[in-house]
């Protein structure tokens, strides 16, 4: 089978785009001359019949004239000028006769044998009054020549517009086959050559959301086609490496998670002075321990979480919902922190339904809720929307709280990092919580922002819909 690769497959649609274009100017171009060279020999056509016909009338009355004079004078010297003046018209009119066709042979002819008549009657010094019809018979055929020469004239430039016409049409028949063809080659090209771009550009937006469950296929030329299995290799590589991270993760943090238990509880039986009292010194070093392996234990649990959360993300399972609903039970499920610090909630959303994954968009909403829960002042308000605009979803998250300081704002969404403005009550996170808001927004092909505010906390989330 052969395989053309993307260089070889423009260069070839784009020849054949200048061979349908370049013949069909070409033909026209010659089509052009064609009918030029016909348009310059008709004219000058007309022009020697004109003049021929204009010569010979101008003939004929130097032809009256002298023979008129011979009647008069019987003098020899016009004899000769009317022999003279006839044979110069019976030459004109034998070269009319090559030049001209049609009705006018039959003129010329006429003419012919009127003027030998007439040269006959002046040999045999017939009277004025027997050779004055034919005299008149010439003058008769010359406007008949004349008007004759002008409707074979009319005649042949009638029949040049119409076959100027019948080109033109033709002409742009094929102009248009011409158009139509280099139009469908440039379909056929950029479908054969853009369907593989985007199906990289997708494979390599699926790599980027750590989604390495579905191949990599890409068709058209050879050379996009190795590189689609490039990248299929690349997200194998990638899927492996993976799983070995979350399998490392999930025995160090098993590894840890048992002495770390052990510990924990012996600290607690040091603490409840189990083993026997504890001096001032003791119980201080005892209440340190004890805060460190439960920091400890968090920090752990917490990487679990964010762990979970990063390969559950790659499961996009979407269906219908409903935006005021999914703002009211993210509401619901905070009910109790919200009404022990007073807060006002406003809800700002439609009962649309869109396409989303609603468990992900649900732990993505709860998440940011939650920060602005623990950072917003006592009695405090906290602004939720929900607007589906553009085939896009636009969530928004908006505390009164001491927001964001501008040191944090570029690794706020890093994992462990906790800003430095402090909260009213005493938190229990450790920093993972906008982290795994970054991954599941990412992982539905969004993206999530910290907006500049004047007072407190803005967050922004962007995710399209996938109907």
């Amino acid at each position: 089978m052969i395989r053309i690769s993307f260089r070889n497959g423009m260069l070839t649609g784009f020849a054949m785009i200048v061979l349908l274009l370049g013949g069909a100017a070409l033909h026209g171009w010659l089509l052009l001359e064609r009918l030029v060279e016909q348009s310059r020999a008709s004219s000058e056509y007309a022009l020697q019949l004109t003049a021929s016909i204009q010569e010979l009338e101008e003939r004929t009355i130097d032809i009256e004239r002298s023979a008129r004079q011979y009647l008069v004078l019987d003098d020899p010297v016009f004899h000769q000028r009317f022999e003279a003046h006839l044979a110069q018209s019976l030459a004109l009119v034998e070269r009319l006769k090559g030049q001209a066709e049609g009705r006018l042979l039959p003129l010329l002819g006429g003419w012919q044998m009127v003027a030998e008549a007439l040269r006959s009657g002046l040999e045999k010094r017939v009277s004025r009054t027997e050779l004055a019809p034919l005299l008149n018979r010439l003058t008769e055929l010359n406007d008949l020549l004349r008007q004759a020469s002008q409707r074979s004239l009319e005649a042949q430039s009638k029949q040049v517009l119409d076959e100027l016409e019948a080109h033109r049409l033709r002409l742009g028949a094929q102009m248009l086959l011409a158009l139509a063809g280099a139009l469908l080659v440039a379909l056929g090209m950029g479908w054969w050559l853009v369907r593989p771009v985007r199906q990289l550009d997708q494979a390599i937006a699926r790599l980027g959301a750590s989604r390495f469950d579905e191949p990599v296929a890409v068709g058209g030329p050879a050379d996009l086609r190795q590189i689609g299995r490039r990248l299929d290799w690349l997200r194998t590589r990638l899927s492996e490496l993976e799983t070995d991270r979350e399998r490392a993760l999930r025995h160090v943090s098993h590894e840890l998670k048992t002495p770390l238990t052990a510990l924990r509880e012996g600290v607690s039986l040091l603490r409840e002075e189990v083993p026997g009292p504890l001096v001032a010194n003791q119980r201080e070093v005892v209440e340190i321990l004890q805060h460190n392996v439960i920091g400890l234990q968090q920090q752990i649990e917490s990487l679990l979480s964010l762990n979970a959360a990063t390969f559950e993300a790659r499961r996009l399972r979407p269906t219908l919902v409903q935006l005021n609903s999914l703002l009211n039970e993210a509401v619901q499920r905070r009910e109790l922190q919200i009404q022990a610090r007073h807060l006002k909630i406003m809800i700002e959303a439609t009962d649309e339904k869109i396409m989303l994954d609603g468990e992900k968009l649900s732990i993505v909403l709860d998440n940011l809720l939650s920060n602005a829960v623990d950072f917003s002042p006592e009695g405090g308000e906290i602004h939720l929307t929900a607007i589906h605009k553009d085939k896009t979803l636009h969530l928004t998250c908006i505390d009164q709280g001491p927001g964001v300081a501008e040191e944090d704002a570029q690794r706020i969404f890093d994992p462990f990092v906790q800003g430095r403005r402090i909260a009213p009550l005493p938190r229990k996170g450790s920093g993972v919580g906008l982290s795994i808001v970054r991954e599941l927004v990412r992982a539905m092909g969004g993206r999530v922002l910290l907006q500049q505010s004047q007072q407190g906390a803005h967050f922004s989330v962007e995710i399209p819909d996938e109907q």
